[in-house]
């Protein structure tokens, strides 16, 4: 178990956990930073920082996990130190929340065609007021017994090219890539294995601003591990990583720390932070 956690999840997005009870966890688990990266939302973040003011030995980096597009697939942008108040930062993120409403509601009426009956008013009760994704869908997919496994809704209905899928309003790494520079951010490339060219985009990203990506990610081999290291290395880059933790299925998930990501990962990226934010507070 490390003592980092850079790639968390709260119920601002898609968790199980609210911002206040990841950070319990994550002090109960010895972790010295954690980063709470909610998926198009900083809604977490306020309440994070507020429950780590206790506990000296804990940082929380304030994050973000911005869902982009390529031809292939979905890539996904971490954002690290942005300005979470940022008017303009905020006004992108209500776009956001508003496109996984519309993608949302069309996803329940295609299972509805598919003979998968689950109700909308319940998908809106288990987001609450966190931003809507699809988790949302297939936690009320599941409770109702449409599904066997959380798993199983990705994978038969809800996962990409699946009869579910709706596609989001599209946005390139690029874009993202500068939404997070503009709210004075520092930009890492998350789970880089689900891209089938992940030195390609970081060939792309890079003049964008992008200044690290995750190699100590969740269930990696040692050797992909490995692999990743070098590659952010060869590129100059802040290898980081993470749990991804959701906490929907505990059982199935890598816990919080659970990454075993080396200090050296969250200092790195403080000490860039500092450098282009001289003032920064943590």
């Amino acid at each position: 178990m490390g003592q980092v956690d850079l790639h968390v999840h709260s119920t601002a997005s898609d968790g199980r956990l609210s911002p206040i009870e990841v950070i319990r966890e994550a002090a109960g688990r010895g972790l010295v930073y954690i980063a709470l990266a909610d998926h198009d939302s900083v809604d977490g973040i306020a309440a994070a920082k507020a429950a780590a003011q206790s506990l000296p030995q804990l940082t929380v980096i304030p994050g973000i996990e911005i869902s982009t597009d390529i031809p292939q697939g979905e890539v996904h942008i971490l954002g690290y130190f942005i300005d979470y108040t940022d008017p303009q930062l905020l006004a992108k993120l209500e776009d956001f929340k508003k496109s996984r409403l519309r993608r949302a509601q069309a996803m329940v009426a295609k299972l509805e065609g598919l003979g998968v009956h689950i109700a909308w008013q319940r998908v809106l009760e288990l987001a609450g007021t966190s931003t809507i994704g699809r988790p949302h869908i297939a936690q009320a997919m599941l409770e109702k017994g449409c599904v066997p496994s959380f798993k199983e809704a990705f994978d038969e209905y809800l996962g990409h090219g699946k009869p579910a899928y709706v596609e989001r309003e599209k946005m390139l790494p690029a874009e993202a890539v500068a939404i997070i520079v503009k709210a004075r951010g520092l930009p890492v490339l998350a789970h880089p294995l689900t891209s089938e060219d992940p030195e390609g985009l970081i060939l792309e990203l890079k003049p964008a601003g992008l200044v690290g990506m995750e190699a100590y990610y969740s269930d990696y081999t040692a050797e992909e591990v490995e692999g990743l290291v070098a590659l952010a290395q060869k590129h100059d880059l802040i290898a980081t990583g993470g749990s991804d933790f959701h906490g929907i299925e505990p059982d199935e998930e890598t816990a919080i720390g659970g990454a075993d990501v080396p200090l050296e990962a969250a200092e790195r990226l403080i000490a860039l932070a500092k450098e282009r934010e001289p003032n920064l507070i943590l």
